[in-house]
Formats: C-alpha cells, structure tokens, sequence
C-alpha cells in the first residue's frame, strides 16, 4: 500500500517512499543517485523494497531519463504517473501564460510550499526559491495564484561560464565575503549575492503587488549555502517537492480509489 515519490533533477533522482499517498503520511525509506547510476536502482536501493501501490514523479532532466527510471521499475508492474504543470492542481492556481511549460519542479514545490504556509498559519503571499543546478525564485500571492517567476544560473553554471569565457580564471573553492580581497573568494562571493539579490527584488515586487510582507521558503541542494547570505528571514525545507507530491497524490490516488 506504499507510495513511491520521485524528484528527478538535472545531476541527481532522489526518492521517497511512504506508507501512503497521504502528507501525513511515515516516511519509509528514502535516498539519492546521480543520474549516471540510476540503470543500478533496481539490482541496487531499490532491490527488496515493498512494492509501491502508486509512484508519482517530477522530472526535469528529460524523456531519455524518464524512461530509463520506469525501466528500474518495471518489476513492479506499477505504472508511475509524471507531473505536468496544469492550470490549477491542489489548490494552487498557474499563472504562466502556457500553464504546461512551466516546469514541473518548480511547480511541485510551490504546491508543497504552499500547503506549508497554510498549515502554519493565516494566508500569506509567498516567495519560494530553489537553489539547484539552476535556480528558480517564484512568486505566489496568499490566495493560491502563481504570479510568476525568475530562473538564473546556478552557482556551479555561473562559475563555469566564467572559466570558459574569461582568461585565467579558474572555477574557485572561495569563501562569501562582504569585501572580498582574493580572485577565488571573489567570484564565490558574486555568485552568491547575485542570487540573492534576485530574491530580494522579487521579495519587493511581491510586497508591492499584494500589499503584505511576503513568507519566504527556501529548498534545494544548495540552499543551505544560501541562507546564511540572504537578507530577510527564510524557512529552509529539505523535501519541498516531496511535500508538494504528496499533496498531489493524495488527490490524484484517491479520486482514482473512489472512482
């Protein structure tokens, strides 16, 4: 009666299994690999693991992925169902002029996020950000409406783009700075306020547009290198898209159970 929930990035699959597709639901087990390994999932994490009643996903990394992630399944005989951003799913409403090529990540963790400010308290209008590979910054006002949202390089992207573009540098293992003194800790430094400052302009842009100082979440693989940098106060989730699937598979999995 397991639920399997799968996050399918640019660099790593991570996933999540749970006793049902429901938020409140006992985490099982869970883990990550590199998309390089993920053909070893089934003879690997994932040989012995209960069979899961129902597997839903979000993946950015492609059909070629995809489908190489549904073959680690197929003796399961479970046919997983993937995200695609839609005009409206689990109270939240998309405001993206052609709803379906909004990513899907970026729309499972807004969903998550979403539900998160509501279980905490009164609505209020939301930025959410995911520090990946790339990095997304979405604004969402306090009835549910994604107003929209910035995607700019991750650190890894910027750095590299300056290696290969500039002569003599060099991708750094520096240190963030308020004034750095060092070529390393500089560039370090450079990737790290220009995300930041993109948050805060859309932190001020959703201020003006909804009239209410905004609730802040942060998730991703590099969100913890971000937070200590930012400028206002933020939330840091681990599993954002976790939460965001399971609120979207309860729904999906038990209109499908009452049909």
């Amino acid at each position: 009666m397991s639920f399997l929930a799968l996050d399918i990035g640019n660099t790593r699959l991570k996933w999540a299994q749970y006793a049902s597709a429901h938020p409140k639901a006992a985490l099982l087990s869970q883990g990550a690999e590199f998309l390089e390994n993920i053909d070893k999932l089934a003879e690997g994490p994932w040989h012995g693991m209960p069979v899961p009643k129902q597997v839903l996903g979000c993946v950015v990394a492609g059909d070629t992925v995809r489908r190489r992630v549904q073959e680690q399944m197929e003796h399961w005989e479970v046919v997983p169902q993937w995200v695609v951003a839609s005009e409206s799913e689990a109270g939240l409403r998309n405001g993206y002029d052609h709803p379906s090529r909004l990513g899907a990540d970026r729309w499972v963790a807004m969903v998550g996020a979403y539900h998160r400010m509501l279980s905490q308290g009164a609505p209020l209008p939301m930025v959410v950000v995911m520090v990946g590979t790339a990095v997304t910054v979405e604004a969402v006002d306090a009835e549910g409406k994604f107003l929209g949202g910035l995607i700019l390089p991750g650190h890894g992207i910027m750095l590299r783009a300056l290696e290969s573009g500039t002569a003599g540098l060099h991708v750094p293992t520096g240190e963030v700075r308020e004034f750095p003194t060092n070529t390393s800790d500089a560039l370090t430094s450079g990737g790290t306020y220009a995300i930041a400052g993109a948050v805060e302009r859309m932190v001020q842009h959703v201020r003006s547009h909804c009239g209410a100082e905004p609730k802040c979440i942060m998730t991703g693989g590099a969100g913890w290198k971000m937070a200590p940098s930012m400028t206002r106060p933020f939330e840091l989730v681990d599993n954002l898209i976790f939460d965001g699937l399971l609120q979207m598979a309860q729904r999906r999995f038990s209109s499908v159970a009452a049909s």
